[in-house]
């Protein structure tokens, strides 16, 4: 392949399939975000794909030019793994919502986590199953009313990055369907190597209309988000306001940033698994919400060890599938007439 045909454009990414969600979805703006995306981090059409699980958001890999599969419900990372191990040179990207990916499909996506699989994760969170006419999901707040929870949902909800780190990932991220940083987020998850798990917040405008607004309305956000920057100060509402560590309570608190004072303010380490605990599990309102890299601690990948183990195991060795077959514990078996009581 030549160097020109690797230049590709954001519409050299879409497909000649109909759009199909309802008007106004979240999913619109995250589609145009990957598409824009993708020229730029370089990628190549025949050298991607995206593979996702049941839902609204899985009706994405039949708008993206790249190879793709529409798996079942849940099962999403175990047919990433596969494709991974088969291919490790194709750059694979996972499309789930928070029903299909931390649902039926929580046990599976907790292995990829902790298997450290070199792929993108991308979580549309709508707190809702939208497919399905709108039931409660994993990560549906307490009092949420719905077809299967009309009095009011008693369940307490997953927190999709909470779980992430505790299944062991080693890149969360955070980051909303219609804001402009999105891209910055997901070139950055492409970068790591390693399963890059990206929680988008993403608004149903039928089921679940306006459920993050208070944090993500254009004239809230300066003071309702954090957005993380490596090496620099946690500051939010216009750098008037920060987050500090309690040396006591061992807790963050906010505290007021006067005269650019920014002494008792954290600096972001997203090294720092702790503090990227504490991060993910801020409570709004009483603390902004935490968007952007909250955590990248690179670790060696599930297949990279896997392509290895396999090279030691075959130096020198012929490939000799009859004697493959025949290894290990054998048994003849002969032919006798029965023995009847």
């Amino acid at each position: 392949m030549n160097e020109m045909t690797k230049i590709t454009k954001p519409d050299d990414w879409a497909t000649d399939q109909e759009v199909r969600w309802c008007p106004g979805c979240g999913d619109y703006a995250i589609l145009k975000a990957v598409q824009r995306t993708m020229p730029e981090i370089g990628a190549t059409p025949e050298n991607t794909v995206f593979v996702s699980g049941i839902g609204c958001s899985s009706r994405f890999p039949y708008y993206m030019e790249t190879y793709g599969f529409h798996t079942i419900h849940g099962r999403a990372p175990a047919v990433a793994t596969g494709v991974k191990l088969a291919n490790p040179e194709l750059d694979v990207w996972l499309i789930t919502g928070d029903g299909d990916g931390l649902s039926i499909g929580g046990n599976h996506m907790l292995h990829l986590l902790r298997r450290n699989l070199d792929c993108q994760v991308l979580l549309f969170n709508n707190e809702i199953y939208g497919l399905t006419k709108g039931q409660y999901s994993p990560t549906s707040r307490v009092g949420t009313r719905s077809p299967s929870t009309p009095f009011g949902s008693v369940d307490r909800p997953a927190n999709p990055c909470a779980f992430a780190i505790g299944a062991g990932g080693r890149f969360i991220a955070r980051a909303i369907d219609t804001q402009k940083n999105l891209p910055a987020v997901l070139k950055a998850a492409y970068a790591n190597k390693g399963t890059s798990f990206v929680e988008i917040y993403q608004n149903c405008i039928v089921y679940n209309d306006g459920v993050f607004e208070n944090f993500t309305e254009k004239k809230n956000s300066a003071n309702t988000q954090l957005w993380l920057e490596d090496g620099q100060p946690m500051l939010f509402a216009g750098g008037t306001k920060g987050i500090a560590l309690n040396r006591e309570t061992l807790r963050l608190e906010v505290v007021d940033v006067v005269d650019g004072d920014t002494s008792k303010v954290i600096v972001h380490d997203q090294t720092n698994k702790s503090i990227a605990q504490m991060l993910v599990d801020m409570p709004f309102p009483s603390f902004p919400v935490a968007m952007g890299v909250i955590y990248a601690d690179p670790a060696p990948t599930f297949e990279s060890a896997v392509v290895e183990q396999n090279r030691q195991v075959s130096a020198g060795k012929s490939a000799d599938l009859n004697a493959l077959i025949r290894k290990g514990q054998t048994w003849e078996v002969n032919q006798k007439q029965p023995h009847v009581i």
